[in-house]
């Protein structure tokens, strides 16, 4: 009797042996904060559920850039499998052989994303988009802003906070600005949106808001200014509806964050497993609903309450930016922030 209490006990040793030996880790970077929090809850979790073998940690970084340098630093010696970046930045770390190419040997979802999700030159594929909307304190501002020009309202002067350049928000402002003033072709020339911003300049607050532009617009510091539509909306709900969110008429930019497998990386198919879902309509359905960014596979069907906080509905009012284009000449666009627009700043 001691000795079957033994073998069953060993026998469960061994199978448990076995569990763990056959367990794996996908580790993803992807940006902390609220980010972080809701993909969380919307993407890995449900995946950890559906492969019970596989467990995904995440390493939250604030931003692309710091993302890409962990990368670099890790290159002979990969520790993340999978990063989520956004395009401009997984373009360079394509071109520096970081990551492996991301096609349908990989996931058959690849085939059903929009085509601006595939961008030449970049091994990832789209996993979010996002668009630049205006944001506003909805006891400062009564009416729903309708046009990028409500900015320029002298009535708001001395109200606005805008991120500069080089902060993406700023770059995008700038390239829709350009529209807005009769400028052509952005990736050669933005002097015409770059003047009509420097008109703004005196009635504005700061360029660099603390600890982002949302919580001095909720709280009332400020009436108006410019964000991510996936940030503004979670804030809309967070404030009580004191930050208000506005698509305006003209139409915005996307932002597009690209999923990545990293060259070399330990988790191998496991990694390949979880960008397989991170695709699928199924989990894109589901952070859409979590966190109202639009989702890059066409085959996904969303809730339509949180549909109608997205762009999805609006996709032919993008205006069409060439992110790797817009890259060569990021530093350019921000020499003249500095030179023509933030001296103007009271």
């Amino acid at each position: 009797m001691m000795f079957a209490k033994l073998s069953i006990a060993v026998s469960a040793l061994t199978i448990a042996a076995v569990s763990s030996a056959s367990a794996e880790t996908v580790t993803l970077t992807a940006y902390s904060g609220i980010f972080q929090d809701h993909y969380t809850k919307a993407v890995i979790e449900p995946f950890m559920k559906k492969y019970p073998d596989i467990t995904v940690q995440f390493y939250g970084m604030p931003n692309s850039a710091q993302m890409l340098g962990t990368l670099r630093a890790q290159k002979s010696s990969p520790q993340i499998d999978v990063a989520i970046l956004d395009v401009s930045v997984a373009k360079a770390g394509t071109d520096e052989g970081l990551f492996d190419k991301v096609d349908e040997s990989v996931s058959a979802n690849v085939k059903d994303l929009y085509p601006n999700a595939r961008v030449e030159g970049v091994a990832g594929v789209g996993v979010t988009f996002d668009n630049l909307v205006l944001i506003y304190n909805t006891d400062q501002v009564k009416e729903v802003p309708k046009s990028w020009n409500a900015l320029w309202d002298k009535q708001y002067e001395g109200k606005l906070i805008i991120p500069s350049a080089p902060d993406i928000q700023g770059t995008t402002l700038t390239i829709i600005s350009n529209k807005l003033a009769g400028g052509t072709d952005y990736k050669t020339d933005v002097s015409a949106g770059i003047a009509k911003i420097g008109e703004l300049a005196p009635g504005v607050q700061t360029w660099e808001p603390k600890p982002d532009v949302y919580a001095p617009i909720a709280n009332g510091q400020a009436a108006l200014g410019i964000g991510w539509n996936a940030r503004a909306q979670i804030y809309s709900g967070t404030s009580g509806g004191k930050l208000g969110v506005a698509l305006p008429q003209e139409g915005s930019g996307f932002q597009i964050n690209m999923i990545n497998l990293v060259k070399n990386a330990p988790a191998g198919d496991a990694a390949k497993k979880f960008v397989d879902y991170a695709l699928s309509p199924e989990a894109q359905a589901a952070f859409t609903s979590e966190m109202f960014y639009a989702p890059t596979n066409s085959k996904t069907v969303v809730a339509e309450d949180a549909l109608k906080r997205t762009v999805a509905d609006d996709m032919g009012k993008m205006i069409d930016i060439d992110w790797l284009a817009v890259a060569k000449v990021r530093d350019g666009i921000t020499e003249q922030w500095r030179r023509r627009i933030i001296p103007l700043s009271r």
